[in-house]
């Protein structure tokens, strides 16, 4: 009896919209909270003008609290204004949740997006993990915004979830337990047993591969998908067999933020939401409140010295073997720059010393991508893209962020998946 009144108070609070985590996030140590408001200044301040409107900048502000609303006000401008042809599934998506998350009506939004998931199929039964991100993202969407109405395209989503037998990925992996844990959630009274028995199978399945990611200092993968998959293991009402402790997760994270890891504008938004206690389940909730600039504590770190940066040699190499296309090569030069200089400044200066080494990139919500070296283009047709790696591991940031050490040996490789 006493176990069918705890269903029945989970299953009304559930309905009446409250928040949908099943256990708390651990929070961070009142000391250590400059840390993390450093971290979000320096998220807010890459909103500008000029840059790229990034929704998932503006769902990590609002969750967490703006700090600078006039950046918060620019940002659901531009999204407001967004090109909605021009947008992925994902991005759309994300776009939705961000005016959300601002009190902002989608409008026809969400009807495109729906229209979008109707006809979405995956490639195949060996479809790449990562390519099943951009559609989670949309059943976390549309459940947020209607969640019966989403129900057939969410469990027909789960289906293809549970029949792909491609290597796991962890970013997919956490927010298909956010989709799935929305729906779940909120399945309409009266609905078939066979939707929660389907969402509850997939979310086993997804949080034990997450919890087996879970390293003995307690990250989760590495550190830039440790923010969503905390986000999944603290509201996934499936939990693994594998216990995760949080709080160590937390104290690594905040180690990773002191030793100045965390400066992408999308590394931030992904682990900011996790730092304040909160999901992505918490979009529908947030409180709009009147504008008013919030002043936060920040560390107290001393001025550093300024002295004059040395120069370093980074062996730069670009290689492409795969067979099937005309340009085959392996080059490699000695880049000298800065010390403290990030990678795309070193194929920056490779260019300008041999023309070989010409490259192009297209800009992403992490940032610029390289999609082409000597004219040869990544093609999603033919799974390919070009990978850096440091000697023979692929760097896990993207070429503006990365700063290469001296004599480090980069390799640029066109590679299959």
């Amino acid at each position: 009896m006493a176990w069918f009144t705890l269903y029945l108070l989970l299953l009304l609070w559930a309905m009446a919209g409250a928040s949908t985590q099943t256990q708390s996030l651990c929070s961070v140590p009142p000391a250590q909270q400059p840390l993390v408001n450093s971290i979000q200044v320096l998220m807010e301040n890459s909103v500008t003008s000029s840059a790229f409107p990034n929704p998932s900048v503006l769902i990590a502000m609002n969750l967490a609290g703006a700090l600078n609303t006039e950046a918060q006000k620019l940002l659901t401008y531009q999204l407001m204004a967004s090109d909605t042809d021009a947008l992925t599934i994902g991005q759309l998506a994300l776009t939705i949740m961000a005016l959300t998350s601002s009190c902002r009506d989608p409008g026809n939004k969400v009807t495109i997006l729906q229209g979008r998931m109707k006809n979405w199929a995956p490639s195949g039964p060996n479809a790449e993990a990562s390519s099943f991100y951009g559609p989670s993202l949309a059943i976390l969407a549309l459940c947020l915004e209607n969640p019966e109405s989403t129900l057939p395209l969410a469990a027909r989503f789960a289906k293809t979830v549970q029949a792909n037998s491609s290597p796991f990925n962890i970013d997919t992996g956490a927010m298909v337990t956010l989709a799935l844990t929305c729906m779940y959630n909120k399945i309409p009274v009266g609905s078939e047993e066979g939707y929660r028995t389907l969402f509850s199978g997939v979310l086993k399945n997804t949080v034990e591969n997450i919890s087996m990611r879970i390293k003995e200092n307690g990250l989760i993968g590495d550190i830039y998908s440790t923010g969503l998959a905390m986000q999944a293991l603290s509201v996934t009402p499936q939990q693994p067999n594998k216990e995760w402790n949080c709080k160590k997760t937390m104290y690594a994270i905040l180690n990773e933020i002191r030793q100045g890891k965390f400066h992408n504008p999308m590394s931030i938004a992904q682990i900011l939401p996790s730092l304040e206690g909160k999901t992505y389940l918490d979009v529908p909730h947030v409180s709009c409140s009147p504008d008013h600039e919030v002043q936060p504590t920040l560390p107290n770190y001393p001025s550093p010295v300024p002295t004059a940066a040395s120069n370093i040699t980074v062996i730069y190499t670009i290689n492409n073997q795969l067979r099937g296309v005309d340009l085959l090569f392996n080059v490699t030069i000695d880049v000298s720059v800065k010390s403290g200089s990030v990678l795309l400044v070193v194929l920056e200066e490779a260019q300008r010393k041999n023309p070989t080494f010409k490259f192009e990139t297209t800009m992403t919500s992490w940032g610029p991508v390289v999609s082409s070296i000597n004219d040869i283009t990544e093609n999603v047709n033919h799974k390919t893209y070009w990978q850096f790696l440091s000697d023979k591991t692929p760097l896990n940031e993207g070429v503006a962020d990365y700063v290469p050490f001296n004599r480090e040996h980069i390799t640029a490789n066109f590679t299959q998946y």
